[in-house]
């Protein structure tokens, strides 16, 4: 099977895991998640470099940052099929005592998870400060970084990327999810944010854009067009155009299912919209 192929297949697993994870527990964030499948799965199975196991210092290694912390059941879905933990921990996703939180936590010692992130805006700061120790440490390795749309309303975002092109931190990689949607609606309704690509542009970066950011193709080129601009003086950003609740029909378009879990019936329509290809856990 073509490796493209294999991704996919990957992809669609990955929503399923989704859908049950918040559908067992009623509670949790498939909006997001499900949007951002395909980004998940191109940056840990075809992009990053990574080593065997896992540190906290992450040295001569690439790192991700989920600033936009929520969309915590694909991040563990990814890293659970990418190894860093049995896949049937997935299981206990927002249980007591379980390592697999609403927002992911570090205080568990959950492999993969070096920041817990769910206050949103912070995750950009945490991201820069990466990036310029890998400088510190001649590790030439790239920082990568998901953000929400919604996201960048908090004013910290744009100190931290002021400063990550005032001082070219040119090893970083920010994603922007951008799928126009947010916990009480549209962004455009709650608060308008114009023309990101400007935005950035103005404070310094160099801005690509994905206009189909739930075509695992488009996504894998292009991240790979972003590694190719690092080291150039500036931080890139990828503006990320996704659908929110993207492969369950009744759940895209919408900011309803945000935070909303689907009950037995929606589980198994959405299921059947994807269908299994390694295996439930």
């Amino acid at each position: 099977m073509p490796k493209l192929e294999e991704l996919q297949d990957l992809v669609q697993q990955t929503r399923r895991d989704i859908l049950r994870m918040v559908h067992k527990v009623n509670s949790g964030h498939p909006g997001g998640s499900l949007g951002c499948a395909e980004f998940f799965v191109a940056l840990y199975h075809e992009i990053m470099q990574l080593n065997d196991g896992f540190d906290m210092d992450g040295i001569g290694e690439d790192l991700f940052f989920l600033s936009n912390g929520h969309i915590s059941p694909v991040y563990y879905s990814v890293l659970a099929r990418r190894g860093y933990f049995p896949v049937d921990e997935l299981n206990t996703f927002r249980l007591i005592d379980s390592r697999l939180q609403g927002h992911p936590t570090t205080h568990e010692g959950l492999p993969g998870v070096r920041i817990a992130s769910g206050s949103l805006g912070q995750g950009m700061s945490v991201a820069i400060g990466a990036a310029l120790a890998k400088k510190l440490n001649n590790d030439n390795h790239i920082v990568y970084s998901l953000h929400g749309d919604g996201e960048l309303q908090e004013g910290q975002n744009w100190e931290a990327i002021m400063y990550a092109s005032g001082n070219k931190v040119d090893n970083l990689i920010a994603t922007v999810d951008l799928n126009g949607q947010q916990i009480d609606g549209a962004t455009d309704t709650v608060l308008p944010m114009g023309n990101l690509k400007e935005k950035f542009e103005a404070f310094g970066w160099d801005v690509l854009e994905v206009e189909q950011g739930n075509d695992l193709q488009s996504v894998i080129d292009g991240l790979k067009e972003a590694k190719s601009r690092i080291g150039k003086g500036k931080p890139v950003c990828i503006l990320l155009h996704t659908v929110m609740g993207n492969g369950v029909d009744f759940m895209m378009h919408t900011h309803a299912w945000h935070g909303k879990a689907p009950n037995d019936e929606q589980l198994a329509i959405g299921l059947e919209q994807n269908a299994e290809t390694l295996g439930d856990y």
